[in-house]
């Protein structure tokens, strides 16, 4: 292998690039992105630069030491694959390579209308939204999901009237399930926030939106956080197995072909955002648009496109900070039989544990950082849990495993 190319400038990007030079490729190395900037965290766009706190997010690298090409500004618009390698076509003209990275992420999903309305997705998105979020601003966040959660948060702060709509019965239904998400209701009117849930969007207009029963909601600034989709539009027809983000096995390695199980493709891994893996874990195929994933994933698409035996199955991991709580989540409870509480979940601090039979398959800790670390654990071991010991706030996680 003597030319590889990473697609997408993200913290998956470089996190390839760099895993790439660690396990001693020694060819020509090129990284291509959309964006102008180096790669950033995009965690803190909706914390600490969205408040004011933080204006620059880029991740450190040697990119010298690194010997990468950048291509900055730059989008990848086709894909042709050959026997071995292929050719990108991209803003900055054809792209040969032997071996490539995709790790395109995600674009966010927007509403019906040709009313103006707002993404956080980029640090221009952030800093723009920023300097919008005025004192008496009447501020529309379509979305009470993890996304409008924390512009919320941060909206009210800054003394904006904020109204949160929401077409599911409660907040975060998608991410945790309606029983859980609906114990992070009440936190919406403790900051100040109207929310409005079971209210669907049917259109953006000039000064506001229109429900889907023709009712307006007056606004000065729409702010959508319904959602993203993987980037995958410049992969169409390439040959590729696309279904719900590039489909690849347990090691990041892409199937050439329409229905699976087609041909591995070896030379060709996806990761990040747009990489739907298999987890040996859950038995099913995952999309994890997580922070931590993007960190810790591309070490395993490099070694398998390296050639080296490597598969990826951690347990997900995710964190958020809304309205004054610092809100963790591990695991996966897609298909979890029951929730189990420790503490009182109409209170400050509490944790939600789901369970398969004795198995823990996901935990949401709510300024509970102890429960969280510790579940991770026993989730990633695979170990038999005692149920009513789980459920004493008193007893730490580690000593709810049965011995």
């Amino acid at each position: 292998m003597e030319r590889v190319i990473v697609v997408g400038g993200g913290l998956a990007g470089l996190r390839a690039a760099e895993s790439l030079r660690g396990r001693g490729y020694k060819g020509a190395l090129t990284l291509v992105s959309a964006e102008r900037h180096p790669p950033y965290d995009r965690p803190p766009l909706s914390k600490a630069v969205l408040a004011g706190e933080s204006d620059d997010t880029t991740v450190d690298a040697d990119w010298d030491a690194l010997r990468c090409d950048l291509l900055l500004g730059e989008r990848a618009t086709g894909l042709r694959l050959d026997a071995r390698g292929g050719v990108i076509a991209s803003t900055a003209g054809d792209l040969p390579f032997d071996g490539l990275v995709i790790a395109t992420g995600a674009v966010p999903i927007t509403l019906p209308g040709d009313g103006p309305q707002h993404v956080l997705r980029t640090i221009e998105d952030a800093r723009d939204l920023r300097s919008r979020l005025t004192e008496g601003a009447r501020i529309v966040i379509v979305g009470a999901g993890w996304i409008g959660a924390e512009v919320a948060t941060t909206a009210a702060k800054k003394g904006c009237v904020v109204t949160v709509v929401e077409a599911a019965d409660t907040p975060l239904a998608g991410a945790l399930g309606p029983e859980a998400g609906a114990r992070t209701a009440p936190w919406y009117a403790e900051a100040g926030v109207g929310l409005r849930t079971g209210v669907k969007v049917a259109e953006v207009r000039d000064g506001g939106l229109v429900l889907a029963g023709g009712a307006p909601i007056g606004a000065d600034e729409i702010i959508v956080g319904v959602g993203v989709r993987p980037d995958l539009s410049w992969l169409e027809g390439s040959g590729l197995l696309l279904e719900r983000g590039v489909v690849t096995d347990g090691s990041f390695r892409t199937y050439a072909g329409e229905e699976e199980p087609g041909s591995v493709r070896p030379d060709v891994v996806a990761v990040g955002d747009c990489a739907a893996w298999w987890s040996a874990r859950y038995g099913r195929r995952l999309l994890v648009e997580h922070w931590d994933t993007a960190l810790n994933a591309p070490d395993v698409a490099a070694a398998s496109l390296l050639g080296q035996e490597a598969v990826y199955d951690a347990v997900p991991y995710f964190w958020s900070e809304q309205f004054g709580r610092m809100v963790q989540y591990a695991g996966s409870h897609a298909a979890s039989e029951r929730i189990v509480w420790r503490g009182d979940p109409s209170g400050r601090k509490w944790t939600a544990a789901w369970l398969t039979g004795d198995r823990l398959d996901a935990v949401l800790a709510v300024d509970r950082p102890r429960d969280l670390v510790q579940a991770r654990r026993v989730i990633a071991a695979g170990s038999a849990v005692d149920a009513v010991a789980l459920a004493d706030p008193d007893v730490p996680v580690r000593q709810a495993v049965r011995g």
